[in-house]
């Protein structure tokens, strides 16, 4: 076995959001969702784990803590690796951090590492409402190298505030919404449509749920859309409640189809 097991927190990144727009950057731009945070129901506060792999076979984990932090800020911390065959031929380990604003949603930061057998990599983003700076360091062979990139664009999102915003909105069938999310390094305008509503088995059980199309572009230095290299299509089922959690994801990718899927999620009792 290579490495065709993508990130995992890079695989819900390019499943959940998408895009599909014009050659121009003023067209597609016009095409953004307003950022206007709907009254669905605050998520609550829930420790999930989510197996990943490719043709049935589970290659990686990782669990999700998300909650309320006393500061009024969402925080999301996800930590995991591979695990299994893919463990043994492809070491991997990632820990992830995300804040963001619990009253307007917006991001606030991210904080990422990944490890392997032979390399690092640490990744700062700090968000503003018209700017995006990414900080990250890999080492290789014990050499350390930096790179700093600006993204200068109104609303940029973060993975995890794209989501809480999402699941803010009533999703109606046939409706899409377009966001410009920044996951690490780079920008992507994304398209996702409600297909419907139907239900699918997890492995933490069955639920009522919606399903969305995502499609993905990168936005390019001259705010040009790149088709992605490794990323096709992908589909993407929340659970049709007042939770929203995401339940599965299946993407069409390089290697062929990958998938996130819940394996069992605890909600947090209310604190008196």
């Amino acid at each position: 076995m290579s490495k065709p097991l993508l990130s995992p927190l890079s695989l819900v990144a390019a499943g959940l959001f998408c895009l599909a727009g014009a050659a121009h950057g003023e067209k597609w731009e016009a095409t953004l969702t307003p950022f206007t945070p709907g009254s669905f129901p605050q998520p609550r506060a829930v420790h999930a784990q989510y197996a990943f792999g490719w043709s049935g076979l589970t290659a990686a984990t990782v669990d999700v803590h998300f909650g309320k932090a006393s500061d009024d800020r969402y925080k999301l911390e996800g930590k995991g690796g591979t695990v299994g065959l893919a463990r043994a031929t492809w070491r991997y380990d990632l820990n992830h951090t995300a804040l963001a604003d619990a009253q307007t949603l917006r991001p606030i930061s991210v904080t990422e590492s990944e490890k392997t057998r032979s390399k690092e990599k640490n990744t700062e983003v700090a968000f503003s409402p018209e700017l995006v700076v990414s900080l990250r360091q890999e080492r290789k062979s014990g050499v350390m190298k930096t790179r700093e990139r600006r993204f200068e664009f109104p609303n940029a999102l973060s993975l995890e505030s794209a989501l809480l915003f999402l699941r803010s909105q009533p999703m109606p069938a046939g409706t899409a919404y377009r966001v410009v999310v920044y996951p690490a390094t780079s920008s992507y305008l994304c398209t996702l449509t409600v297909k419907g509503r139907e239900k699918i088995t997890v492995p933490a059980g069955t639920y009522d749920a919606i399903k969305l199309d995502v499609q993905l572009s990168k936005i390019g230095e001259k705010r040009e859309l790149i088709p992605h290299k490794k990323f096709s299509s992908a589909t993407v089922w929340l659970s049709d409640d007042s939770d929203r959690l995401v339940l599965r994801v299946e993407a069409q990718v390089f290697v062929g189809t990958v998938f996130a899927e819940l394996r069992s999620a605890e909600y947090e009792k209310p604190k008196p």
